[in-house]
């Protein structure tokens, strides 16, 4: 907040500042006896000073009836009414009856009916004047020291003074009778502040501030449902306007009304009531309105305001029977019935008091623990219930009703043959009334703020801010308020509800019969009659006719009345209707397949579809959805080489290395494989799998790893072992590379699921020892050498040479042992790619690097590697023997450099660094190394 303005005003203490409510002016008043008018248009310049008191001008105030004039009160013991244009005072209250000590304050009534101006002052009173005929009309005594505050309250019929002698009066500003007094010890009270749109009060005092609330803020409002007027009391005013046609005559201008918005009323005048209204209510058909307040009621007309009849009562209520057929409660032990507004009956109360009365069907007097039901006619008892209820609400049948308890409400029946029968045979029970009368439906643990019956539904608003209606004793919100609303009723010819909040705004929410009508006959099971109500209603309700059957447990139902394509795809997925799902999909609009809320009812579609064995529509979701987990599942459980070549494609394009690496990996494409390792900084798992799969691999993939490692360790990255320079730690490379020659030519090669009973029988065969036998034998094509620092991949076969050796293989029987020797090993070979179960979830443990503990620890484990490397290429490469169940063509069975054992501690120590030394740099050791660890040759270590 920043500051506009700051100047020097007065000479003395400012004691008031008024803000005019519809020019741009200030006014202030001081010490200096002075009243000072600024205009903040012209730079808050001073247009007018106000002069003619002879001491502190204490307070200010604008006529809200004629805000070209305001009044001051003056420790003078005066009070001036002023006018804006001119610099002296129009007149003085302060003759006959006037104050005897200076004047603090004073206010003007807010209303427009009367011409009342209240002041309070030192002498310790508090006065009401005319300032038309300048006389005081009353004095209110009761307050022990100085009045400082003083005030009309805008809502309420209350005049509230405060006083320093700690105090607060709230007297009434018709009879001025003293209602109340209110002391909270807070020392000398000094200000009062009102809200005109609620009945809070706020008090200040020496040592804090109180904020009360006042009566019931509910307004004092009545709507006649069958003709759609709505009358209003606001102070002692009574207003009237019409909401029949309302739609109707917003669609002529061009709008429509809005759930929720505020409704633009034109209001009518219908006249002053004599009697403050504290509650005002329609009679059953519309004709006549009763204003109840003060004790008192006035029935008048609804169309003119003329008085029909009157009397006082503590309580009034209509009959839902008669047109004028009423009830009073005259006092707490007597409640006398009218009929056609003349005196019928007294009603012989079968309890000590009668704390409230209650209209509709039958008359309802509470008492302390129970509410009793009477008949209109006689007077006879009813029913006695062990409730106490707030509010009673019937339908129109007069069939049912609410009775509206603190925390919850119950629905009864009422039976109104057979009280009819009890009456006429004079069979009632002294104590309980006619047995049968009433039967209890539902109970619902909600707090009722209003409510209607509207047909066979209860229509009603709780304590949460919802609108809630109970069809058949199920609970369904029609909406959610953001501030507390009364409501007002329902109005057929609109199929709008109407509700009101405290300020007198009225708001509706679309609410169709037809559809109540429908739930009802659902609720009931009377689905010829909901099956007759169904196209009466608009078909833009579908959606919400669905969503009822939905929750009545009528899924079916609800799928083809729905027409709300989340919704149905909700249903369809719920009920396993996996066509109809499909169809909702494919109808959405194609913009929405990227969104995340359509990748995520594909996926769903699809692991329905999975659950059911529709494979073909559960590929077709996983695509639409981008499920590649989904798709490397389906494709590698049916053999879909293709699928899983663009599954690893698509993987690979959209980051999912993961996936790429896999789908590569079955499909044999391992040196893509190896490159997603690549690209995934999965360097050393790279390096394993191209020393296992692919030895033409390992120095490029080598090279990569020592680049990465000596950003770590350099050390460790040199300890690294190339089969370029280090041919004696890689035993049968040479033999290694032919296998991977083989495996390129095979990997296309289609191998037939049912061959898999022979085929799983080569799996524990080692590959190398096959090749070697089979050379031995003369069985392997001629092909050139592989040098082992050679390390490119060699080109796959083309699909010549493939149709050269599926002739070879048909060549006739003198070739037939050679074939087959070769198809055994090509069989193997792609048996064990396409065997994922066979070993493939590889695990590779991962090589830590050679850590130096100490710096001269190091240097002696530099020069023993050095020295026993110059000793292993003097030696022969010792034999090795490959492991009979590892698949894969490169044999890990780990090779070390055997040396000799030498004894003492120092001899040990050089045992423990030619151990990790002679690493092949892969986590490979030797055969030695491995007997000596328990393990015989051959082994899988």
């Amino acid at each position: 907040m920043d500051k506009v303005k700051e100047w020097e005003a007065h000479t003395d203490y400012i004691r008031f500042i008024e803000i005019h409510p519809n020019r741009p002016y200030i006014l202030s008043s001081s010490d200096d006896m002075s009243i000072k008018l600024w205009d903040w248009d012209k730079d808050f310049d001073c247009i007018q000073v106000f002069e003619g008191h002879s001491h502190y001008v204490m307070m200010i105030k604008i006529n809200p009836r004629d805000t070209n004039t305001f009044a001051s009160a003056s420790l003078d013991k005066s009070i001036k009414v002023w006018g804006l244009t001119a610099g002296t005072a129009h007149f003085s209250l302060d003759g006959a009856g006037a104050h005897e000590k200076g004047v603090n304050c004073i206010d003007y009534y807010p209303g427009g009916d009367k011409p009342y101006l209240l002041s309070g002052a030192d002498d310790r009173t508090v006065k009401i004047w005319d300032y038309q005929t300048k006389a005081c009309l009353q004095t209110l005594d009761g307050h022990m020291h100085n009045v400082s505050a003083v005030v009309f309250h805008p809502r309420l019929p209350l005049i509230i003074s405060a006083s320093e002698d700690g105090t607060v009066r709230l007297w009434h500003s018709t009879t001025y009778r003293p209602e109340t007094t209110l002391n909270y010890g807070l020392e000398r009270a000094w200000s009062i502040a009102v809200t005109r749109d609620a009945n809070k009060v706020a008090i200040g005092y020496d040592e804090g501030t109180i904020v009360l609330k006042l009566g019931n803020e509910k307004p004092v409002a009545s709507l006649d449902t069958n003709t759609g007027k709505l009358v209003w009391a606001q102070s002692h005013d009574i207003q009237t306007m019409t909401l029949k046609g309302l739609a109707a005559k917003t669609a002529a201008e061009g709008g429509e009304i809005v759930d929720g918005e505020k409704l633009q009323l034109n209001a009518r005048d219908l006249g002053a009531c004599e009697v403050y209204p504290q509650s005002l209510q329609h009679n059953s058909n519309g004709s006549f309105i009763c204003v109840c307040g003060d004790g008192e009621f006035i029935i008048y007309t609804s169309q003119a305001l003329r008085n029909k009849a009157f009397g006082t009562a503590l309580d009034f209520v209509w009959s839902s029977l008669g047109t004028g057929d009423y009830a009073i409660r005259e006092s707490i032990s007597r409640v006398r019935t009218f009929k056609n507004f003349k005196d019928h009956k007294q009603v012989t109360l079968p309890m000590s008091s009668a704390d409230g009365v209650f209209g509709g069907a039958c008359l309802g007097v509470k008492g302390a623990d129970c509410i009793v039901f009477f008949d209109w006619d006689e007077g006879a008892f009813i029913r006695k219930i062990d409730v106490v209820p707030s509010h009673i609400f019937w339908n129109e049948t007069s069939d049912s009703l609410v009775l509206v308890c603190a925390d919850c409400f119950y629905i009864l029946k009422y039976d109104k043959d057979v009280v009819t029968a009890a009456l006429a045979a004079g069979n009632i029970n002294p104590e309980e009334g006619v047995n049968g009368s009433f039967e209890l439906e539902t109970t619902i643990n909600e707090k009722v703020r209003t409510g209607q019956w509207v047909g066979e539904c209860f229509l009603y608003t709780n304590s949460a801010g919802k609108l809630n209606y109970i069809v058949g004793g199920e609970v369904m919100t029609l909406c959610h308020m953001n501030s507390h609303m009364y409501l007002l009723g329902y109005v057929p010819k609109e199929d709008r509800v109407f509700l009101i909040d405290k300020s007198y705004n009225v708001v509706s929410y679309r609410l169709l019969l037809s559809m109540l009508s429908y739930q009802t006959a659902v609720v009931r099971k009377d689905f010829v009659t909901a099956n007759a109500l169904l196209p009466l209603i608009p078909k833009a309700e579908y959606s919400a006719v669905a969503r009822f059957l939905e929750s009545q447990g009528f899924k079916e139902e609800a799928l083809s009345v729905s027409t709300d394509p989340d919704h149905r795809f909700e249903l369809a997925i719920d009920l396993r209707r996996m066509e109809v799902a499909h169809k909702v999909l494919l109808d959405t609009d194609s913009k929405e397949d990227d969104s995340t809320e359509a990748q995520s009812k594909w996926r769903r579609l699809g692991d329905l579809a999975l659950s059911n064995g529709e494979i073909a529509l559960a590929e077709k979701c996983a695509v639409r959805s981008a499920d590649l987990s989904g798709l490397l599942l389906l494709y590698s459980s049916s053999g879909n080489k293709s699928g899983m070549q663009d599954l690893a494609v698509l993987a690979k394009d959209a980051g999912r290395l993961n996936v790429a690496f896999i789908a590569y990996f079955l499909t044999g494409q391992v040196e893509q494989a190896i490159q997603m390792l690549i690209d995934g900084n999965r360097i050393p798992e790279a390096a394993f799998l191209a020393r296992t799969y692919m030895p033409t691999q390992i120095s490029r993939v080598l090279d990569l790893w020592k680049a990465d490692l000596k950003q770590i360790n350099e050390k460790a990255a040199e300890a690294l072992a190339d089969p370029a320079k280090y041919p004696n730690l890689f035993p049968d490379l040479e033999w290694a590379l032919k296998v991977e020659t083989l495996f390129l030519g095979a990997r296309n090669r289609f191998v037939p699921a049912s061959s898999y009973p022979e085929a799983k029988k080569s799996l524990e065969l080692d590959l190398i020892e096959m090749v070697k036998e089979q050379a031995a034998r003369g069985l392997l094509p001629p092909q050139e050498e592989v040098q082992p620092e050679v390390f490119s991949p060699p080109a796959p076969p083309s699909a010549e040479q493939e149709e050269e050796e599926e002739e070879e293989e048909e060549g006739g029987n003198e070739e037939e042992e050679e074939d087959k020797g070769e198809d055994e090993v090509h069989i193997l070979v792609q048996d064990k790619l396409d065997k994922p179960a066979a070993e493939a979830a590889f695990e590779v443990p991962a090589v830590s690097p050679v850590a130096a503990e100490e710096d001269e620890q190091e240097e002696e484990e530099e020069e023993d590697f050095d020295a026993l490397l110059e000793e292993e290429q003097a030696q022969p490469p010792p034999q090795t023997v490959s492991s009979p169940v590892v698949p894969p063509a490169q044999s890990p069975v780990k090779q070390q450099v055997a040396v000799e054992e030498e004894e003492g501690d120092e001899e040990e120590e050089e045992d423990e660094d030619m151990d990790l030394m002679n690493d092949d740099g892969q986590g490979n050791v030797g055969e030695a190394g491995a007997e000596e660890d328990g393990f015989e040759s051959g082994e899988d270590w």
